[in-house]
């Protein structure tokens, strides 16, 4: 986390996105809360692969 931001997006996420484009587009279309939430849920993830379900699951189906 960056603490200069405490808004800001963990590292690990921002990365996860870059690499999902489809996840990406989704995540900014979502509103202000709902980003932010999904945001914090980012905080709590504990490994590689689980940011990147958390990513993944962005995308709807």
């Amino acid at each position: 986390m960056n603490e200069h931001f405490p808004g800001a997006m963990p590292e690990g996420m921002a990365m996860a996105l870059a690499q999902n484009i489809y996840a990406m587009h989704h995540f900014y279309s979502l509103t202000d809360a709902e980003r932010q939430s999904v945001i914090e849920r980012a905080r709590t993830v504990n490994s590689r692969d689980e940011m990147t379900a958390l990513v993944n699951g962005l995308i709807p189906h």
